[in-house]
């Protein structure tokens, strides 16, 4: 593939990739991983700095893109809502104009897909969406990447998210099977399934790769699934729902009686976490020999770190 078409890009949503980029990517990240086990980082992001603008909290984006730029000789920089005049005193685009002359890249966690995508028509700089109500690209590449370490080539495997059927990691799963080739369920109570307009579109998607959709609110069409992945079941901004939606969810807890029944032994199970034990998963699936939600957490760096490396011209090649 030519990294040319990946300079200098933003990664706003995977819709935006075409099957050929984020498979490079996924092999990039494996690459880096392996790398960074056999002999320590390089400095190739030395000279570069790194904008990220956080309106919601992190543990893993924060962590995955402060050590990934910093310790390539990059220089990242933490902006809060508390610290800078995001969309208040000055409007999303002057700061995205300012930004783009006084840095390499900006990452934005957040709540609206508007913003990140303001960012990036005005910055003029690669944006990358740590996060949004609507897509959480970074996340999703980082599941890809989990789910092919224990089952090779992901084409024609099923990976299966139960919950919240419309939230945004379930939505980003969704875009990235489809453009894959890899059979995605999503579980789900009615009230709670995915956008139809979304599934419009990675309908044409997915018959394009081979992938199979199924959205359905039968806990039965778990079987056959290689992986089982969950969510919290009220993301952050829906605390005032979270009863409500406990009642709903309940009998779409993934526990050691759920994952038997996918029928396959090797079955793992998958979170973005953090993770509610007790609610959308029970500690024994969770902390048990089955998941990989840590291995999952670790790739975030090496995937998030593949797309930083892309993007921004810092590959030979």
């Amino acid at each position: 593939m030519n990294l040319k078409t990946l300079e200098g890009r933003s990664l706003l949503t995977l819709l935006d990739y075409s099957k050929t980029e984020i498979r490079f990517l996924l092999d990039l990240a494996k690459q880096l991983k392996a790398e960074a086990k056999a002999g320590g980082p390089r400095q190739r992001f030395l000279g570069k700095t790194l904008a990220l603008i956080f309106e919601k909290r992190s543990t893993r984006t924060r962590c995955a893109f402060e050590t990934a730029f910093g310790e390539e000789g990059g220089h990242p920089v933490f902006l809060s809502t508390a610290d800078i005049q995001l969309g208040a005193k000055e409007s999303i685009e002057d700061t995205a104009r300012v930004l783009g002359r006084m840095f390499s890249a900006i990452q934005f966690r957040g709540f609206r897909q508007s913003t990140v995508e303001t960012l990036a028509e005005y910055s003029l700089v690669p944006v990358y969406n740590g996060l949004t109500d609507s897509f959480h690209p970074t996340q999703a590449l980082a599941d890809i990447m989990t789910l092919e370490e224990s089952f090779g080539d992901s084409a024609g495997k099923t990976l299966c998210f139960v919950g919240d059927g419309r939230n945004n990691v379930a939505r980003s799963l969704l875009v990235i099977c489809a453009k894959l080739g890899i059979n995605f369920r999503i579980v789900s109570p009615p009230s709670l399934s995915p956008d139809p307009a979304l599934l419009d579109i990675c309908g044409p998607l997915a018959r394009e790769s081979g992938a199979e959709i199924l959205v359905s609110p039968d806990i039965a069409d778990v079987k056959g699934a290689h992986a089982l992945y969950t969510d919290v079941w009220a993301s952050m901004g829906e605390e005032a729902v979270r009863e409500e939606r406990a009642g709903l969810l309940r009998p779409y807890q993934v526990n050691r009686p759920l994952m038997d029944r996918t029928g396959r032994p090797e079955a793992i199970f998958l979170h973005c976490l953090p993770a509610i034990k007790g609610e959308e998963v029970t500690a024994d699936v969770i902390d048990g020999p089955r998941s990989r939600a840590w291995d999952e957490a670790e790739n975030r760096k090496h995937t998030i770190k593949a797309v930083m490396l892309a993007t921004l011209g810092c590959l030979a090649g």
